[in-house]
């Protein structure tokens, strides 16, 4: 069965760091594009980063770039997000999206993780 299994939230002060892992099973993770999601209390949820299936690309929003840092491990069937820097703005709950690189392109989802950023 499909898994994508986060962890490595929690509570944390402003300027902290966390890095947040994505395990996944299942499924052909190596030809799936990964990316983290997050999705703050009344808002829509946001793309943050996206990371190829080889690792050679990565993509960030703006509103992270220069702060967090997606990589995978193929071998270990694992996502990472290295979150520097933290700002309050940055709490939501974050979610591990796998997208297969052919047609049809069906996405999975983890159950997600909360990431709270406050003093």
């Amino acid at each position: 069965q499909v898994q994508l299994v986060e962890s490595g939230g929690g509570l944390v002060l402003p300027g902290g760091s966390l890095r947040l892992s994505c395990a996944a099973s299942g499924f052909s993770f190596s030809i799936h594009t990964m990316s983290w999601y997050r999705q703050a209390p009344g808002k829509e949820r946001e793309l943050v980063a996206t990371i190829s299936s080889g690792g050679g690309t990565t993509n960030y929003a703006d509103s992270i770039k220069g702060r967090f840092a997606i990589s995978r491990d193929n071998a270990k069937k694992t996502v990472y997000l290295q979150m520097n820097s933290l700002k309050p703005e940055d709490t939501a709950v974050y979610y591990c999206n796998a997208r297969r690189d052919y047609y049809p392109t069906r996405d999975y989802w983890g159950q997600g993780t909360q990431v709270t950023v406050s003093s």
